[in-house]
């Protein structure tokens, strides 16, 4: 499922756009293994008839659930950065869209376990100013190169913030000048 491009501003554009890595899928094809496996097996041991066409049936129910769902979670879970925010969409059927400014990024740390370190996956922990306070992204592919686009994002938005000291003389001159000029009333 593609992210929709209206929901960004004129202004805005992706970075990086990620969905969750695909070892989440590998606990639900290993399941469906099993299932197969246990369909297979029941259906040698049954005779043939209605009992079978049922195993068959639930079998394939079970697996549609199994794999189906996590395929769908995967594709409709977006994880997007752009030079402004930070974006979270799941969602199948219903959407929740949470949106992190990057000026209110105020930490952000990823960790891995061993596995995930031989898959290249991890999870990362934003920390923003707000009332949800921490967003924990979990099996974000590549998260030491996506901490390190963050990091350089938040960066460059604050740079962008942020006047430089030519600008802040003038401020403080135009400053000045309005109270050396027109005085402090009481």
């Amino acid at each position: 499922m593609a992210f929709p491009d209206d929901v960004l501003t004129s202004e805005e554009r992706v970075v990086l756009h990620v969905h969750p890595h695909w070892k989440t899928l590998a606990r639900p094809i290993l399941l469906g293994i099993l299932v197969i496996a246990a369909a297979v097996v029941a259906l040698i041991f049954v005779p043939s008839g209605i009992g079978r066409v049922i195993i068959g049936a639930a079998a394939l129910i079970v697996l549609v659930w199994l794999l189906l769902r996590p395929v769908l979670v995967r594709q409709t879970t977006h994880y997007v950065f752009t030079d402004q925010r930070i974006l979270l969409q799941v969602g199948i059927f219903n959407r929740d869209r949470h949106d992190i400014p990057l000026s209110r990024v105020n930490d952000h740390s990823m960790n891995q376990h061993f596995v995930e370190r031989l898959l290249g996956t991890g999870t990362l922990v934003i920390e923003s100013a707000g009332e949800r306070g921490q967003q924990v992204l979990r099996d974000i592919p590549q998260v030491e190169k996506v901490q390190t686009l963050l990091y350089e994002l938040v960066t460059a938005d604050h740079d962008r913030g942020t006047l430089d000291e030519g600008e802040m003389r003038e401020i403080m001159r135009e400053h000045r000048a309005a109270e050396a000029g027109g005085g402090t009333e009481a």
